[in-house]
């Protein structure tokens, strides 16, 4: 994509354009985390340690609650100019390095596994969410530099709601599928 086409382009086009960006980032930083090296010990006190959390919330009867809560603070925190796509990558960094976890305690490939849960759509309402809100904390910071803020904050507030759909379908998604397996 050369400059040209992106001054021309519309700052829907350009939003939409840089949240795939941002998705394509996320996915490599997950990606990096995923791939990192983690003893097996180390793996296996992980998937315990969520195993038990897991089934706590289940029978609680609060997993779907879990699940959303915690995405959803979450993403809002990755809609904070500057802070929030730091904490977001280390998350997403994170949330991969649990993922190989996970595969290395179960004997399997940790990149074969990433991969297999882009399969659901809970990983890509996951990621969405969480793309979304990189890149509007991103433009919360552009428009302000324009004194556009006050605009900005009204598709801030959009966005929020969009994620918070979002997010409460993978919830219920990953909440039926924990608990019955």
């Amino acid at each position: 994509m050369n400059i040209d086409m992106w001054k021309k382009a519309s700052s829907r086009r350009k939003r939409i354009l840089f949240t795939i960006v941002v998705l394509v980032v996320s996915l490599i930083i997950t990606g990096i985390g995923a791939l990192m090296p983690i003893g097996s010990e180390e793996a296996n006190q992980i998937v315990e340690e969520l195993n038990r959390t897991i089934e706590s919330l289940i029978e609680n009867n609060s997993l779907t609650q879990f699940i959303f809560g915690n995405n959803f603070m979450i993403c809002l925190l990755m809609f904070i100019p500057v802070i929030g796509p730091i904490f977001g990558f280390y998350v997403l960094f994170n949330t991969g390095t649990i993922v190989g976890a996970l595969a290395i305690a179960d004997g399997s490939n940790p990149f074969l596994v990433l991969t297999t849960l882009f399969l659901s759509p809970i990983a890509w309402l996951e990621f969405a969410s969480y793309s979304i809100a990189l890149a509007e904390s991103f433009w919360i910071v552009r428009r302000a530099s324009q004194g556009l803020w006050k605009h900005e904050l009204k598709n801030a507030a959009i966005l929020v709601s969009l994620c918070a759909v979002l997010l409460l379908a993978g919830a219920i998604f990953e909440a039926v599928l924990l608990s019955n397996f």
